[in-house]
């Protein structure tokens, strides 16, 4: 069902939202977690129509209250979960499609930032809590601007990393502040490659 849909909505997002994608050969076969910025509610659906394989997405739980709206989301991968609090059933479902060799995608800030100069947001710990206990690499991604209507774009995906240092260690406050932040030096390195090559480019 998912490919369908797919391939139906394939040509329509891509002729609105005209998008290079740069490192796709980056993304490895099997199970890793895709971090990236967030920059709309267009974001998904970019990178579903790009690449062939279904990944699953965190999406907030309001997206699924409106059963319609909930099951066409649901089809296309998402995870429904409470930002506001602790969602262990989310957690879970997570380490369970990442246990089943899945690509799950988690935009770390959690929120849409509405910034021009691409600066990134506060980058939660669930991102590296995932990929720490689900011992899969990480792979950083940067969306150069916010998707417009027939505006191109860039997106630049980086080389996988993992954060093996910290398997099998106690996950404290500390050492999850530590994996954090390496996940947001990989995705503001792709940040400082998009600047530069818009900077070119003028």
């Amino acid at each position: 069902m998912f490919h369908i849909c797919q391939i139906i909505a394939t040509p329509f997002v891509r002729f609105f939202f005209p998008t290079k994608f740069i490192g796709k050969k980056h993304i490895p076969k099997g199970p890793c977690i895709i971090a990236s910025n967030h920059t709309s509610n267009v974001d998904a659906p970019l990178l579903a129509v790009h690449t062939w394989e279904k990944k699953y997405y965190l999406a907030k739980k309001e997206m699924v209250k409106n059963k319609f709206v909930g099951a066409v989301v649901k089809s296309w991968g998402a995870i429904p979960i409470d930002r506001q609090g602790n969602d262990v059933g989310a957690i879970k479902e997570c380490l369970k499609k990442l246990k089943a060799g899945k690509k799950l995608v988690i935009f770390p800030e959690g929120t849409r930032q509405h910034n021009e100069n691409m600066q990134l947001g506060e980058v939660k710990q669930g991102t590296a809590m995932l990929a720490i206990k689900g011992k899969v690499p990480i792979v950083p991604m940067f969306i150069m601007k916010k998707p417009k209507l027939w505006h191109r774009n860039r997106v630049v995906i980086g080389k996988p990393f993992e954060l093996s240092d910290f398997y099998g260690r106690r996950l404290g406050s500390e050492e999850m502040a530590q994996a954090s932040k390496i996940v947001e030096e990989k995705i503001n390195e792709l940040r400082e490659y998009a600047i530069n090559s818009l900077t070119k480019k003028k």
